[in-house]
């Protein structure tokens, strides 16, 4: 005979966490009670009845001055209120998987959906979870679920929200997704089956399909350990359900090959290990490695590990609330969703994947049950503060991402560790609005940094004086007349604009900004307009660049040339009388003049006589002197016939 033991055997980490809570309050010396057994093992609530913390029924019945410990399974929302109203010590002990559930269902409801709850009705989850809705539906299998929306066709068309008990198998819970899906129109479901559970199932179907006869170790209220035995029957020809080794029927199991143990979620290590101790004292021809797994999962893996050790591991399931780790010490490690990452907004299944070797921090050890709470978040949290710490010490530029302003700077977030930005830092000119840089992400310097006290200061003007710094001596090492460069205008004199080039201001006088005449340079450029210019001359040694804007193909006689010529007539405005005529404005920058004997088909002695200063007519080019850049313009031309022009 050889004895195989199943690794998942024994508490899973809700039931963990909910015997912990009452180690918790005994250690504590608090006056306590539960509101039914905190577990679904009798042998753990008269534990702790010894230990002075008894089973009660209602609220009603807690003594004044008694914390009340929930059970692992819930308790309805009025309950809740009526031990809140009673002003009670109350803690919380409720499998993180249930109070999921919980919410779901009142998201749903106050949402207008209608939740359909899949598992035993009178269970103390369920009738938990039913406690959380107004108007909850219960269904114990697919046959019942398809009678009641057969019973109503108008029900096929309801917002339903489907969830399921999370001790449920997973056979029951596709076949009532598959019924659901098939006739209702408006459904969204979540698998809340517990992934401790549904791989203890797994395993169980596995080990039941190898042996000749199965123990299932559990209390018999226990619906999980239930389900243990249905799921083993149907693999294995022989079940023995038991409570403790004093059932086992060691006549019929003498006479099997291969035996297979598994334990409910709520059943003791100390009760698993005796059953198996108990199968190896008649036994000659134990396993010799499935016996050393099983005691070091008991024991001796679990010694290894304390609180505050970083440790491998490699993730083995992604439940709903938890990540299951295996540390290969044969003990159960998990790590709580939101010990995953620092970011709210990372999903675990994001950056986690099943078979993913990654280093985790040991948050807590309970050596009595073979649990372990690990976090992810605090390992990578104290790494980021050890990178930060040797960003400070090698003066290395960081990033981060300005989270809030306040009366002292800013605030930044860098890799999670929080970094302040004192106003004199942010590179804000005094009394700028700083609030600008709120949910940019930003360079900067970290100039103080104090681990015990959790105080980091940064410095972005340290940031941009270097990137400054290094911009200059890139410019003056490249610089040549006649490169051109997009700059941006930093402030006006009456004789010119300074532009900044890429860390280095240069001037353009006025007389290059602007082929016509112009009183000042504002007409042409203001502050903060990126303008594109060319280097004129520069000097390296008094830092001084003079600058040109005015190119060759801005010259409007250039322009001019380019647009018309001799012939053409052109719109014009008057803009100066004189004795012999009028000059007129062809296009800025670009006059021609209009000649007194042109101005008219008659004679005319005096142009004011004709025409007024903004006055606009219309004109002929009659001659252009490029040499000299005059052009004659005729309004005569216009006004008599060609022939006679002539």
């Amino acid at each position: 005979m050889s004895v195989r033991v199943a690794a998942s055997a024994g508490f899973c980490f809700g039931v963990d966490r909910a015997v912990g809570l009452v180690e918790q309050t005994v250690r504590e010396g608090k006056r306590a009670v539960t509101l039914g057994p905190i577990i679904h093992n009798h042998h753990v609530v008269q534990h702790f009845a010894a230990l002075g913390v008894r089973e009660i029924a209602s609220p009603g019945e807690v003594p004044g001055g008694s914390a009340v410990i929930i059970r692992s399974h819930g308790v309805s929302r009025a309950v809740y209120e009526a031990l809140q109203a009673r002003g009670l010590e109350i803690i919380d002990a409720t499998c993180p998987f249930v109070s999921r559930i919980h919410r779901i269902v009142q998201e749903a409801e106050a949402n207008g959906r209608q939740p359909l709850i899949i598992g035993t009705p009178e269970h103390p989850e369920v009738v938990a979870i039913a406690g959380w809705c107004r108007h909850p539906l219960v269904f114990p299998d697919g046959e019942a679920l398809q009678k009641w929306l057969d019973d109503d066709p108008k029900r096929h068309d309801l917002p339903f929200t489907m969830v399921s008990q999370t001790t449920s198998t997973q056979f029951l819970w596709d076949s009532c997704k598959k019924i659901a899906k098939k006739v209702c129109t408006n459904l969204e479901f979540f698998d809340t089956i517990c992934k401790a559970t549904e791989n203890r199932q797994a395993e169980a179907a596995a080990l039941a399909a190898q042996c000749d006869a199965m123990i299932v170790v559990g209390d018999r209220k226990s619906s999980n350990t239930g389900r243990l035995a249905h799921i083993c029957a149907a693999h294995c020809p022989q079940v023995f359900l038991v409570d403790n080794a004093s059932e086992l029927d060691l006549p019929k199991l003498r006479q099997a090959g291969t035996i297979g143990i598994t334990a409910g979620a709520s059943t003791p290590a100390w009760i698993i290990k005796e059953v198996n101790h108990t199968m190896s004292e008649i036994n000659t021809t134990v396993d010799a490695a499935a016996e050393e797994s099983f005691e070091e999962l008991l024991g001796q893996g679990i010694k290894t590990l304390n609180t505050g050790d970083k440790v491998l591991g490699t993730v083995t399931a992604i439940g709903n609330t938890e990540i299951q780790v295996d540390l290969g010490t044969k003990h159960a490690g998990y790590i709580p969703y939101d010990e995953v990452s620092a970011d709210p907004t990372v999903k675990a299944e994001d950056i986690l994947k099943v078979g993913d070797e990654i280093e985790v921090f040991v948050v807590r050890v309970n050596d009595q049950e073979g649990t372990v709470q690990l976090s992810k978040k605090k390992l990578d949290g104290m790494k980021v503060w050890d990178d930060v710490e040797a960003a400070a010490e090698n003066k290395d530029t960081v990033e981060g991402v300005i989270t809030e302003e306040n009366k002292g700077g800013l605030v930044a977030n860098v890799k999670g560790v929080r970094v302040f930005i004192p106003a004199s830092q942010t590179g804000i000119p005094k009394g700028g609005d700083m609030s600008a840089l709120k949910g940019q992400t930003v360079k900067m310097k970290i100039t103080e940094f104090n681990r015990a006290r959790r105080r980091v200061v940064g410095s972005i003007r340290m940031v941009n004086a270097e990137a400054r710094k290094a911009a200059v001596e890139k410019l003056w090492s490249e610089i040549e007349v006649g490169k051109k460069y997009l700059g941006t205008v930093k402030s006006l004199t009456s004789y010119g604009a300074f532009v900044d080039i890429g860390g280095v201001d240069g001037m353009v006088h006025i007389s290059e900004l602007s082929w016509g005449h112009i009183r000042t340079p504002g007409e042409v450029v203001k502050p903060g307009d990126q303008i594109e210019v060319f280097v004129l001359k520069f000097d390296p040694e008094k830092k001084k660049i003079s600058l040109g804007y005015k190119t060759p193909e801005m010259n409007p006689w250039n322009q001019f040339l380019a647009k018309y010529s001799v012939g053409d007539v052109v719109t014009v405005k008057i803009v100066k009388l004189v004795d012999f005529g009028a000059f007129a404005e062809i296009m800025p920058g670009v006059d021609g003049l209009i000649h007194i004997s042109q101005i008219s088909d008659h004679r005319v002695e005096k142009a004011s006589d004709a025409l007024q200063e903004g006055q606009e007519v219309e004109a002929k080019i009659i001659d252009v002197d490029t040499d000299r850049k005059r052009i004659s313009l005729s309004i005569r031309a216009l006004l008599v016939p060609q022939n006679d022009e002539d």
